[in-house]
């Protein structure tokens, strides 16, 4: 056991360093007899320990942010979790959602393992989340990395950090397209479109829907020669309602997505989305 005298001047130090609580410090450099550099190593280790102990639990809680570069061509939304909502709306953990997101924007990695090895504050990230674990006393991890590049990307933050969105636009629209990419993004979060147009639809979804709708028609009773131009039109339908551009604009209802943005600078359209919500 250490003879060293531990102050109340070198716990709050530590502290201050780590962001450990009061009653981990003085323990830490207890059993460190005093070396800083040790004792931070001990609270590293009890990070790791509560994160091994917690990997049962259920991280559903978090925060989802989005950003992009300077110049606006690249854009990141990363999904930080958590267990609770009260430590997902605490301020230190959104700081540290922010400073991933920092992190992810300054390096654009091409992978979430590519972005957990980079280097926050001299260590990996995958370590500084244990680091955090440790602090919080959570389960805590990045569950979504993703990526999106084009001639102006534009970021949203929706409903207290539950969702974020990136917009690709085909030009900045003379300085308009942060107005207009917000908008969309909106559009996006509301709406939640299957793709940007009817010819970014999987395949998948539109065997499904032509069968859901076929079986909706047979029900009815209509005529077997009708069941696929009946259905065509269902799907022309689930095109409308589903897909970003031929939506109607929330915000004035009389025009598409579509219409809207050529009404902004003919021919500006967008190329691509990305939306990931909390917990989704």
């Amino acid at each position: 056991m250490s003879t060293v005298t531990i102050s109340a001047a070198d716990v709050n130090k530590l502290r201050l360093q780590t962001g450990a609580g009061m009653m981990d410090c003085k323990k830490a450099l207890t059993e460190s007899n005093g070396d800083f550099e040790a004792a931070i190593d001990y609270l590293r280790k009890k990070g790791a320990k509560v994160a091994a102990s917690r990997q049962d639990r259920d991280a559903a809680e978090g925060v989802v942010i989005a950003k992009t570069t300077a110049d606006g061509k690249k854009g990141i939304i990363i999904e930080l979790n958590c267990e609770t909502d009260f430590v997902a709306k605490n301020a230190d953990f959104v700081a540290f959602g922010n400073a991933i997101a920092d992190l992810a924007i300054a390096n654009t990695p091409a992978s979430k393992e590519d972005l957990l090895a980079l280097s926050l504050n001299g260590v990996a990230l995958s370590d500084a989340i244990i680091d955090q674990t440790g602090k919080i006393g959570e389960k805590i991890g990045v569950s979504k990395y993703e990526t999106l590049t084009g001639e102006k990307v534009v970021p949203y933050i929706h409903a207290g950090y539950k969702l974020g969105v990136l917009v690709a636009l085909t030009s900045d629209a003379a300085g308009k397209a942060d107005e207009a990419g917000k908008d969309v993004a909106m559009q996006i979060a509301a709406m939640n479109p299957v793709a940007v147009d009817k010819d970014g639809v999987d395949s998948t979804i539109i065997e499904r829907e032509l069968e859901i709708a076929k079986d909706q028609i047979r029900a009815e009773g209509k005529a077997e020669d009708m069941v696929e131009k009946i259905a065509q039109g269902k799907l022309n339908k689930f095109y409308k309602d589903s897909t970003l551009l031929n939506q109607e604009f929330v915000k004035d209802s009389s025009k598409t997505v579509a219409q809207m943005l050529n009404d902004i600078e003919k021919g500006l359209t967008v190329t691509a989305f990305k939306r990931v919500a909390l917990g989704a």
